[in-house]
C-alpha cells in the first residue's frame, strides 16, 4: 500500500497530479497498470475557529448566528446560501466563510485570483451526460444495526474496489459525483456510518413507557427514554464501532483488500482502520482528514479518567444530557443553521448543494438523529490516535 503525504500552505494551489489505480491481471500474481489520468485539483486549506475547530468539507460545526428566531424555510436558507455576495473565485478578499466576518478564515489581499477548475472526467448533467447508475441497498451487520451503503460500476469485476468513507453529518449521498464518475471504469462503494445517514436505527433504543409521554415525544425523540433495549444496551456511536463496521463490511459485501478513501471523519476512520487491518488494505486516500476524534478518554488508554466521567455515549442518555441535547439539537437541525454550516464547507458558493443540504435535513428529522448525536459527541476516542494509526500505517507499507 502507497501512502501519499500532503500538505499546503494557507493559499490556493492548483496542481497536477496523476492517479494510478493497479489492476490484478485475471490469471497472475502479477499486477499491469492501466492507463493513467491526468487530473486539476483545486486544493484549499481552512482555518474554521469557530464551532467544531478542524472539521473540514462535510463536518458539522456550529455557526455563531444559532440564536436566531425561525421562521426562514429550509428553501430561504439555500437561497441565501446561493445569493451570498462572495468573491471566492473572481479575486481578493476577506474572510469568504461568512461574508467578511472578523473570525473567519481569512487570505491576504495582494494573493493572486483564484481560477475555477473543471476536473475532466466527471459527468457533465448540464448537457445530458449520466454516469455510471448507483445502486442504494442495506446491509445488516448485527441484529438492528442495518447499514446503508451505495455502489456502482460492480460490472468492472476485473477492476479495483474503492471504498468511501464520509464525513460528519452527512453520508453516502456525499460521494454521489464520484461513485457516477468511477463506477465507468472501477468497483465503488460509499457506506453510512452507523448513527449517520441512512444508518439510523429503525427502532427505538430506549422504548419509553406508555404512560407519562406525550405522542408527540414518542415519536420523534427515540433514544431518550430510561432503559436501552438488549441489542442497544452497550451500542455507543465511537469510532471503535464504525471502524469495525468498515471491516466487516469489506470481508462481508466487497470480500477483498480495497482502496479506501475518506474525508473528514472518513479519513481518521480510514487511517485507523488501515492501521488495524493492513491485510484488509490497498492503499489510502485522505481527504482533509480531521486528526482528532471524540471528546471522552478511552477506558483502555485511560482507566482512571474514563472512570470519572458519568457517561461515555452509551443508552440511554443521561437525563441531565437530555435537555442539553435537546436544546442544541433543535439549534443546529434548524434549516437556516444547515445552510450556514454549508457556506462555510464550500469555498466555491455557486455549487449547487440542493441535493446535499436537502438529505442533511432529512437525516435531522430522523426520530433517532438527535440521540445518536449525542452518543456521538460523547462516545471515547478510539485505541489509537490519529499520529499513532498514521506512523503505523506508514511504517507497515511502503512508501
Amino acid at each position: 500500500m502507497e501512502i501519499l503525504s500532503y500538505n499546503c500552505p494557507p493559499n490556493c494551489q492548483v496542481v497536477n497530479l496523476r492517479w494510478k489505480l493497479v489492476k490484478k491481471a485475471s490469471q497472475s500474481c502479477e499486477s499491469k497498470p492501466p492507463s493513467f489520468r491526468e487530473h486539476r485539483i483545486l486544493c484549499i486549506r481552512r482555518d474554521f475557529r469557530s464551532g467544531f475547530s478542524g472539521y473540514s468539507i462535510s463536518s458539522w460545526c456550529f455557526s455563531k448566528n444559532l440564536d436566531r428566531e425561525k421562521g426562514s424555510n429550509s428553501s430561504n436558507a439555500v437561497q441565501g446560501f446561493r445569493n451570498l455576495n462572495s468573491q471566492v473565485l473572481s479575486g481578493s478578499y476577506d474572510g469568504y466563510v461568512i461574508g467578511g466576518e472578523e473570525d473567519a478564515g481569512s487570505f491576504p489581499k495582494e494573493r493572486e485570483a483564484i481560477p475555477k477548475v473543471l476536473i475532466p472526467g466527471l459527468p457533465d448533467e448540464y448537457n445530458g451526460e449520466s454516469g455510471a447508475p448507483i445502486t442504494s441497498c442495506f446491509w445488516e451487520w448485527k441484529p438492528k444495526f442495518n447499514v446503508h451503503y451505495e455502489k456502482a460500476g460492480c460490472e468492472n469485476v476485473n477492476s479495483p474496489p474503492v471504498l468511501f468513507l464520509p464525513g460528519f453529518g452527512v453520508g453516502s449521498f456525499h460521494y454521489e459525483k464520484q461513485l457516477k464518475d468511477l463506477g465507468k471504469d472501477y468497483r465503488a462503494w460509499a457506506i453510512d456510518f452507523l448513527g449517520q445517514g441512512m444508518s439510523l436505527p429503525d427502532e427505538d433504543p430506549t422504548p419509553r413507557s406508555k404512560e407519562g409521554d406525550s405522542t408527540e415525544e414518542k415519536n420523534f425523540l427515540w433514544g431518550f427514554g430510561d432503559k436501552a433495549q438488549p441489542w442497544a444496551s452497550e451500542l455507543a456511536y465511537s469510532v471503535d464501532l464504525w471502524q469495525d463496521q468498515v471491516c466487516y463490511f469489506i470481508k462481508e459485501v466487497i470480500r477483498e483488500p480495497v482502496y479506501v478513501v475518506g474525508n473528514s471523519l472518513g479519513g481518521f476512520v480510514a487511517v485507523y482502520f488501515a492501521a488495524c487491518n493492513p491485510h484488509l488494505v490497498k492503499g489510502v486516500t485522505l481527504l482533509n482528514a480531521t486528526p482528532f476524534w471524540g471528546f471522552s478518554p478511552n477506558p483502555i488508554r485511560s482507566p482512571k479518567l474514563a472512570r470519572i466521567l458519568p457517561w461515555s455515549g452509551t443508552f440511554p442518555l443521561p437525563a441531565s444530557v437530555r435537555k442539553l441535547i435537546e436544546f442544541i439539537w433543535q439549534k443546529i437541525s434548524d434549516p437556516e443553521s444547515i445552510a450556514e454550516v454549508l457556506k462555510q464547507v464550500y469555498a466555491d458558493h455557486a455549487t449547487n448543494v440542493d441535493t446535499v443540504f436537502t438529505r442533511i435535513l432529512e437525516t435531522t428529522q430522523h426520530p433517532a438523529a438527535a440521540a445518536s448525536f449525542a452518543s456521538i459527541m460523547f462516545a471515547p476516542q478510539g485505541n489509537l490516535s490519529f499520529r499513532e494509526a498514521l506512523s503505523r500505517t506508514s511504517n507497515s507499507f511502503p512508501r
